[in-house]
């Protein structure tokens, strides 16, 4: 592959990779919350 194919390869679903950034952050944010709820809830 050449490194132009890289740079023009798009990303799935997202019309950015911004978009995966912000998804996979706010993703792993709710799992630590749900994770401390549980926690809390049957300690």
């Amino acid at each position: 592959m050449a490194d132009k194919e890289l740079l023009e390869e798009k990303p799935p679903l997202f019309p950015s990779w911004g978009y995966w950034y912000v998804f996979v952050v706010t993703w792993l944010a709710l799992l630590i919350a749900l994770f401390y709820l549980f926690t809390k809830t049957f300690s």
